[in-house]
């Protein structure tokens, strides 16, 4: 389809000239991401669409060894032959993170069929937004949202971090939310809190396996248009592309970062701080304007 001259890439020009200035991205080189990670095990979960398949197909293509973990065999065989169509290693494992006793026995095989785990790249998740007077018979919401933002990758990371620290080296890359960094924002309770409690846990983990030499890496992505987003209205909100993201992937697992953010959020945050009764407030008298519930289940 031909580009109209008011678009890029399919999106309109002044969304992705307002996308550059709001979240400049950084694409590895292609011989720094390979010396990074060519023959290391990368495990990559949420792997069979968006930023977990983008990320999965250039690590692959620079030389690592990929672990694809989603709930779908057949989209994952699919990543798969387009790693090795391009030159890579990857390896299938259909799963489903919300079940805590798969999760371990995963892990473990992880372990005894590959050795080790050089990085875990953290991408699986749900997102959901739905106003709380929609959720009083909901309560699952909530039990979904945080089996698969927190509890799930908890239950792994408990199995492989004994074996990073054992060994003096690994990395964690956490595909967190700039959210978690903003004011909480009507309507996200339920994704908000579980994107919150695992950004929490892995700050707080850090602090003791740093001394081993795992690393952790939180990116605090801001607004992706993918699947997962979709249900939401964001076509007039500038967002990152599929590619965009997992180039900060890329650049996360080639630098090791403590964390990646947009570049306001710091000043955004400390204005917060000062005014948090004032963006309440602002909250509150805007609540009757909010749009519909939407959901990804």
């Amino acid at each position: 389809m031909n580009e109209t001259p008011a678009q890029s890439n399919g999106r309109p020009i002044a969304e992705r000239v307002a996308t550059r200035l709001l979240y400049p991205t950084s694409r590895p080189r292609a011989k720094t991401l390979r010396e990074a990670v060519d023959g290391k095990v990368v495990l990559v979960t949420g792997a069979s669409h968006g930023i977990g398949k983008a990320s999965a197909r250039k690590l692959g293509a620079a030389g690592a060894i990929v672990l694809l973990v989603a709930r779908s065999a057949d989209d994952l065989r699919q990543v798969a032959a387009e790693i090795e169509a391009d030159g890579g290693t990857a390896h299938v494992y259909p799963a489903d993170l919300t079940d805590m006793d798969a999760v371990e026995r995963l892990a473990r095989q992880f372990l005894d069929e590959h050795g080790h785990i050089d990085v875990v790249i953290n991408n699986a998740g749900k997102s959901i937004r739905r106003s709380i007077s929609d959720s009083y018979d909901r309560f699952h919401d909530f039990t979904r949202t945080i089996d698969i933002n927190y509890l799930g990758p908890v239950r792994l990371l408990l199995t492989l971090l004994p074996d990073m620290r054992e060994r003096k080296q690994g990395h964690i890359v956490n595909i967190s939310t700039w959210g978690v960094l903003m004011p909480p924002a009507p309507q996200w309770a339920a994704y908000g809190a579980s994107k919150s409690a695992f950004d929490v846990w892995l700050r707080s983990v850090a602090a003791e396996v740093s001394g081993d030499g795992v690393a952790t890496t939180s990116i605090y992505m801001p607004l992706v248009h993918t699947r997962m987003s979709a249900p939401t209205d964001f076509s007039r909100v500038p967002g990152l592309t599929v590619d965009e993201a997992s180039d900060l992937v890329c650049h996360a697992v080639t630098t090791r970062p403590r964390e990646i953010a947009p570049w306001w959020s710091a000043p955004v945050q400390a204005w917060t701080n000062l005014t948090r009764n004032q963006v309440q407030r602002f909250f509150e008298r805007g609540r009757s304007l909010l749009p519909g519930s939407s959901s990804r289940t």
